[in-house]
């Protein structure tokens, strides 16, 4: 996910773009259920209902998961996850995507 793509997102939400945010924008656009998202990464519903209603954050290898079986950048999902731990962790830095050589 490109930083053009996610200062639209965050336009487009009126504020930060989190992972909560993020996943059930993109699950409920491409017409997936949290079940059938939750079944393709072997986690229960009830977690895919915690981390789109913030309450909960996935681990890296969950949310690769998610990237890969929606059909998204996994760098993409693996920046925006990290940007809501340091902002949870009241950090103020900011992640960058970057292509590795």
């Amino acid at each position: 996910m490109s930083t053009k793509t996610i200062k639209y997102l965050e336009k487009l939400t009126g504020g930060p773009l989190t992972f909560a945010k993020m996943l059930q924008g993109i699950r409920k656009s491409d017409e997936v259920s949290q079940v059938e998202l939750a079944h393709a990464i072997g986690i229960s519903k009830g977690l895919v209902c915690d981390i789109e209603k913030g309450r909960r954050l996935p681990t890296f290898e969950q949310a690769r998961e998610m990237a890969k079986f929606l059909g998204y950048s996994v760098e993409g999902f693996i920046s925006i996850l990290i940007q809501d731990q340091l902002r949870n962790a009241k950090i103020s830095m900011k992640v960058t995507l970057e292509k590795a050589s």
